[in-house]
């Protein structure tokens, strides 16, 4: 049977009906009907069947769906009320109290999960399943279902200033509002002196408090440099990460985490902080909203533009607005980095630079890839330190 596309389907079909073959026209409608029947090579009825790509999202349009703040009102679900019967039944009159206790409520509880990458989907409010009323014949009842909210790794949950959870670990939970507890029924109340209670306790309301969450990105190391200085060109040359890139200053609105894959299957976080400026532990620029991404980096990358003048400047700057935000911060293991080497000038300042500094440096080109091999092998060294360091002091290293 020859092959016939969707635009002659209809003449098939009319000499089908007209019974040009030998065949039953209903056995003949059967066969154009089946798969086999249709040709998609057929330039009228052919469809594309790529996959639809994921539309790129600016940066602008990305600070809509990166929160990492939210003011969160929580409330435990409410305990049922306890149960109030008399057990009754046929030749037993005096049956006696039979109502059960009421369920307790559910709790709201925050749990950290490693997809979640910022606070935009969680709500202002949540408030867990209330309990069942107790029923009769001594049956209790049912406990309200917990409600579980996700929240990025690296979250802080304070009330009125101080910090009542840290969640640093995938997969760990804190309880935000626990639910009330249920209400006694009737029989609960049985005793000597009273053998037929007629009252019982309502159920208990839920916990109810008002928690600020702040996201903290978790991340291996961290990229510091001043705004134009390549940082979010040397992510996406060292991972698959792509944030975006122009010829302008403050282009990275947010922060962003790019992977770096190794051989044997090890994955290093590296995040893109936005760019610093001077007096940013004053607020200024964008400010502490982003310095605190740079706390949870175990160790950092200072990236310069050694296309400017005395870049070595721009290090010294760096590591006091670190240190005015955080003692110590800028006494973390750091290498640094000197980007835009495929520049003429930029070979002039390498050198003065490696004359001013005491720390590593390496010349790279994130536009041209140049040098890229030595910069992955010493972030390999750091992360392996760092795993090192963690395990001797009987803790977990932060693992991709």
């Amino acid at each position: 049977m020859a092959v016939l596309c969707g635009a002659g389907l209809g003449t098939s079909l009319r000499r089908c009906r007209a019974g040009g073959s030998g065949r039953s026209p209903w056995k003949s409608l059967l066969l154009l009907l089946s798969p086999p029947a249709f040709s998609t090579s057929c330039a009228r009825c052919a469809k594309d069947r790529r996959l639809r790509q994921k539309r790129a999202i600016s940066e602008r349009q990305l600070t809509r769906y990166f929160v990492d703040q939210r003011k969160v009102r929580v409330v435990g679900g409410q305990g049922g009320d306890g149960g109030h019967s008399f057990h009754s039944e046929p030749r037993k009159v005096f049956g006696g109290p039979d109502g059960g206790n009421g369920g307790d409520g559910g709790h709201v509880i925050f749990k950290a999960d490693q997809q979640m990458k910022s606070l935009s989907s969680v709500f202002r409010f949540y408030q867990g399943f209330h309990g069942e009323r107790g029923g009769s014949k001594n049956c209790y009842g049912a406990n309200g279902a917990h409600m579980y909210v996700k929240v990025p790794v690296g979250t802080l949950v304070k009330e009125d200033g101080e910090v009542v959870a840290d969640l640093t670990q995938h997969g760990e939970e804190y309880i935000a509002a626990h639910g009330g507890a249920g209400g006694k029924g009737n029989r609960f109340f049985l005793s000597n002196e009273n053998r037929a209670p007629k009252f019982f306790t309502p159920g208990e309301p839920g916990q109810e408090r008002v928690l600020h969450l702040e996201l903290k990105t978790t991340a291996h190391a961290g990229l510091v440099g001043f705004p134009n200085a390549g940082k979010s060109s040397l992510l996406r040359a060292i991972s698959r990460a792509k944030p975006a890139v122009a010829a302008y200053p403050f282009t990275t609105l947010n922060p962003h985490v790019g992977i770096v894959h190794y051989q044997d299957y090890e994955q290093v976080a590296v995040a893109d902080i936005p760019g610093l400026i001077k007096g940013a532990h004053q607020n200024r620029g964008l400010g502490m909203a982003f310095l605190k991404h740079i706390e949870r980096c175990r160790f950092l990358l200072y990236v310069l533009d050694l296309s400017v003048p005395q870049p070595w400047s721009q290090l010294q700057d760096l590591k006091y607005e670190l240190e005015a935000y955080e003692k110590g911060l800028s006494e973390r293991p750091c290498v640094v980095v000197g980007n835009k080497v495929d520049l003429a000038q930029s070979r002039i300042s390498l050198a003065l630079l490696r004359e001013q500094v005491a720390e590593r440096v390496i010349a790279v080109s994130a536009l041209t890839g140049e040098n890229l091999e030595e910069l992955l092998l010493h972030l390999r060294e750091l992360y392996d330190t760092y795993v090192k360091t963690e395990q001797s002091q009987g803790q977990n290293p932060v693992k991709w």
